[in-house]
């Protein structure tokens, strides 16, 4: 029974999915699987026995990517399981930005002691007005699963909807609402919104994705919402803009020093996705990931090797092999597995930029040595032999 690590709390329905399957590791040193949320691995020691990591959530900077490939270890997440959580936010984070909600609330409970608060709140209320997001623009910049959700319910409360995302892939395409504009420049997004939300990953290519060069072409009184990484709005520059009004009201999810102490911004801490559903179906999805990979081989949501499937184990072995993705190593295992007298009877092979996944079913005499062979290839991070019928 493969050993798995919990590095943070998941939520009681994943812990009775998961070690009603595999059994609690020691500590990582021991894992052959972990799942984790927000707990930082790149200062961790990665054994030689780690198969997986299974990240609880969409974002996966808290784990060495690079290093985990080198190693063969698959690192899969959960994207989508906590999009309707982070969706809710989102629109939360709009009415609040529109109406001032907040400061009527701070108005009541300081007034709380006077007794005719009644009154006093109606002649109070003018200060705290604001105005409806119906007819706004809404631009949406990432349309994955998050952005598509937000794009459909802007939709839904009457807001004209634009959105951009390079990468757009068909399922995410097929979700949205037909009345959602797509554009091809950024710059209209900018040029059109009231409000802008962002739900694009944090990599290096989106580092300050909006800058003090992107806030200088929104519109004056833009309201901005950020629920998916602080490192995607450079912070200096968005409190630059609150304070000379171009932007009206900044919407983010990520406390930080600078974040707290902007005039202007409303900041919470990290909720877009602390709901019970999202802390489910996260870990539901993460074990099922770990699950599938470990007992089958088959490889759902990785970041690191691409996804394949060969269904069910149907002969009397499965060998997954994690390699380079160079010319003849399908010819190399082919050969090791005709030495050994085994016959392939299903193969599946997927590319995943410079690294690829191979799956091969055989039948025959099984030998040891075979997996030793193969795991022994030049180009090979890591072979293993899963059992079958």
């Amino acid at each position: 029974m493969y050993k798995v690590h919990c590095m943070n709390r998941i939520s009681q329905a994943g812990v009775d999915q998961l070690f009603g399957t595999f059994a609690p590791a020691k500590g990582l040193e021991d894992a052959e699987a972990v799942v984790v949320r927000s707990a930082n691995m790149h200062d961790e020691t990665l054994g030689n026995g780690l198969l997986a990591i299974a990240r609880a959530g969409a974002g996966v900077n808290n784990i060495p990517i690079d290093a985990c490939t080198q190693k063969g270890i698959v690192v899969f997440n959960t994207p989508g399981a906590n999009a309707n959580g982070v969706k809710e936010m989102v629109i939360a984070g709009m009415l609040l930005a529109s109406r001032d909600i907040m400061g009527s609330s701070e108005w009541v409970r300081a007034h709380a002691d006077e007794p005719n608060i009644a009154a006093a709140a109606e002649k109070a209320k003018s200060q705290f007005g604001g105005t409806e997001i119906a007819g706004k623009t809404l631009g949406v910049i990432g349309l994955g699963a998050i952005g598509a959700m937000v794009a459909n319910a802007g939709r839904s409360l009457g807001m004209h909807v634009l959105g951009y995302d390079p990468y757009l892939s068909v399922k995410y395409a097929w979700s949205l609402d037909r009345h959602v504009h797509a554009v091809r420049n950024l710059g209209d997004i900018f040029a059109e919104a009231d409000f802008i939300t962002i739900h694009v990953p944090a990599t290096d290519k989106t580092w300050h994705m909006l800058g003090r060069d992107q806030i200088a072409l929104m519109k004056r009184g833009v309201v901005v919402l950020n629920f998916a990484r602080d490192t995607l709005v450079d912070e200096d520059a968005m409190a630059d803009a609150l304070a000379s009004g171009h932007v009206a009201r900044y919407v983010t999810d990520f406390a930080n020093p600078t974040t707290t102490h902007m005039n202007g911004a409303i900041v919470t801490s990290h909720l877009g996705a602390s709901t019970v559903e999202a802390e489910d179906n996260c870990a539901a999805m993460a074990i099922s990931e770990l699950r599938e990979y470990l007992l089958s081989g088959n490889i759902t949501n990785s970041v690191n090797f691409g996804n394949v499937d060969l269904g069910p184990i149907e002969t009397d072995e499965r060998i997954v092999v994690l390699h380079r993705n160079v010319p003849n190593m399908i010819g190399q295992f082919s050969q090791i597995l005709n030495d050994a007298h085994l016959n392939i009877e299903n193969m599946a092979n997927k590319r995943r930029g410079e690294v690829a996944t191979t799956l091969l079913e055989t039948s025959g005499q099984w030998d040891d040595s075979v997996i030793e062979q193969i795991a022994a290839l030049k180009d090979v991070f890591r072979a293993r032999m899963i059992p079958g019928r």
